[in-house]
């Protein structure tokens, strides 16, 4: 069994390796490369969900869809041969259809739902479309080790093994199918329906023809921007990691739980360090992200989830409540994902914003209770440099948006601008510019 340390060190050696080929190739050239290197390969169907789909029919095995963008350095987390070649996951792999999907273009979204702030995602499902489970978590923009590892995909692929040999099983899997989402694949979004078509373009700029994963969640927030209307809180706020509910998770594991944050909503619910969460809401859970679909589909304004925990001391499980507040998921932290730089383009016009320190607080005389959100950085072009046309600048701290002065983090402040301002608006913001306040008129922007 592959160990963390010679895990992590397998990865920093491949990271290495493709660190030094990225020199030396274009992305075109590296999208090419990974086609010809897969197919020739032939353990994984490239790019072809119906052929898969029909070979899962043929042989009644389980699919495994792989999510990955190509070219993409971070996608490098569970590196395909590192993957393919170690002892403990080849013989579960094989068990499978394995099919390694490049792009969305052309995607089921109504079938292939996830975090797309991420740049890799796992599906484990049966051929009939009935979801398994889910793999792939991240919540840092480079970090990754926390999250994922190879002994917690192992773990994940044995869950989906047995439920796909258990169909009596089948109604508690019913939940891991979502909603139908406003369109059915990518490229019917408005944003995206007149640069891209359902299929890579191998005879022209592949790199040029591929609708990300991030593209996708940036799509569908502009969507709803554009028509004047709010994002909604679980468009804005997806994929809450389960920090948000104070539990920290071992990643080698299905649904383990590591540590829990003194008085958090864990804790008040009684999990403890070592619990095994065996289902949420009545889903049995294969891994971090099959938590984190869960915490996606729970309403915002706050309920009940019931838990099934079986703790490291007992060998039977029992039911608990998680009872989550109004407005949780607004404690969750936005600033690492991809899908800030659309919404800081709506509400701030291209600012980035950090919290201010309490030395800087102390220095402008600003209480702690209030905002003090200073300008990291002005953006310079195009929609994003609307700010520094409404005359913002490095180094000001805002302290008042609007008539509010209460958002302590950018996080907030995002998330009311995305929900409270329409475009066209024009906000009022106060700046603290070296101990002057200044009044400048924001733009709010689709």
């Amino acid at each position: 069994m592959l160990t963390n340390r010679s895990g992590l060190l397998c990865c920093l050696i491949v990271l290495l390796i493709s660190s030094r080929t990225a020199a030396q190739e274009t992305r075109d050239q590296k999208v090419r490369a990974d086609r010809e290197r897969v197919q020739s390969d032939g353990f994984w169907i490239y790019n072809d969900l119906p052929k898969a789909f029909a070979e899962a029919e043929r042989t009644g095995r389980p699919l495994l869809v792989g999510l990955r963008c190509i070219p993409c350095e971070e996608c490098v987390k569970l590196d395909d041969h590192l993957v393919d070649t170690d002892p403990e996951l080849r013989p579960l792999l094989e068990q499978f259809v394995c099919v390694r999907v490049v792009s969305t273009n052309g995607l089921d979204l109504d079938l292939f739902q996830y975090d797309t702030d991420q740049s890799f995602a796992m599906f484990m499902l049966n051929a009939d479309r009935t979801i398994y489970g889910r793999f792939g978590t991240r919540s840092h923009r480079t970090e990754w080790i926390g999250d994922v590892s190879l002994p917690g995909l192992a773990k994940a692929l044995r869950g989906a093994l047995d439920l796909h040999a258990d169909p009596s099983r089948r109604a508690s899997l019913a939940g891991k199918t979502g909603r139908p989402l406003e369109f059915s694949s990518p490229e019917k979004y408005p944003s995206l329906k007149d640069r891209f078509t359902d299929a890579l373009n191998y005879e022209g700029d592949v790199v040029k023809s591929c609708i990300h994963c991030h593209q996708i969640g940036d799509a569908r927030r502009d969507f709803y921007r554009s028509q004047g209307k709010p994002i909604p809180e679980d468009l804005l706020f997806s994929y809450p990691h389960p920090r948000i509910l104070g539990l920290v998770l071992n990643p080698d594991e299905c649904a383990t739980v590591k540590s829990v944050e003194p008085a958090s909503i864990a804790e008040t619910a009684g999990i403890r360090a070592g619990d095994r969460i065996q289902t949420l809401n009545g889903q049995p859970l294969l891994s971090i992200a099959d938590i984190q679909w869960v915490l996606h589909q729970a309403n915002a304004d706050g309920g009940q989830l019931a838990a099934e925990v079986l703790s490291a001391d007992s060998t039977t499980p029992k039911t608990i409540t998680i009872a989550l507040p109004p407005r949780w998921k607004q404690k969750d932290d936005l600033s690492w994902r991809a899908s800030t730089w659309g919404l800081r383009r709506m509400v701030t016009g291209g600012l980035k914003l950090e919290e201010a320190t309490a030395e800087e607080r102390a220095r402008l005389k600003i209480p702690d209770d209030r905002m003090a959100l200073k300008v990291q950085h002005v953006g310079q072009y195009g929609a994003h440099a609307a700010a520094k046309r409404a005359g913002f600048q490095k180094g000001d701290v805002i302290v008042r948006f609007g008539d509010q002065d209460d958002f302590l983090t950018a996080t907030s402040l995002l998330a009311f601008g995305a929900t409270q301002t329409t475009p066209g608006e024009k906000v009022t913001v106060t700046v603290n510019r070296a101990g002057r306040e200044i009044q400048l008129n924001l733009p709010m922007q689709p």
